[in-house]
């Protein structure tokens, strides 16, 4: 096991999704092809959102730039 690995399932023990979100961003930059990114990236996205981190937006328009993800659209109005 990498230590990479070792530290996401650590993360992953703890519960700590701060930490799973760069973990798996970091997991995304090694990646050996871009499959492997992609999926990386996706996974430190939802840890993102799930934590309301400020990086879910420079993830999401990573994501957009390679095609996994539909771009942002405008705001909704509220529901009455």
């Amino acid at each position: 096991m990498n230590p990479l690995d070792a530290r996401l399932l650590q993360a992953h023990a703890a519960g700590d999704g701060a930490a799973l979100a760069r973990l798996y961003e970091e997991a995304a930059r090694q990646a050996a092809d871009a499959e492997a990114g992609a999926f990386y990236l996706t996974h430190a996205h939802i840890f993102a959102l799930e934590g309301g981190l400020p990086a879910a937006e420079t993830l999401c328009a990573q994501l957009v730039a390679l095609g996994r993800e539909a771009p942002p659209g405008p705001p909704r109005p509220p529901r009455r």
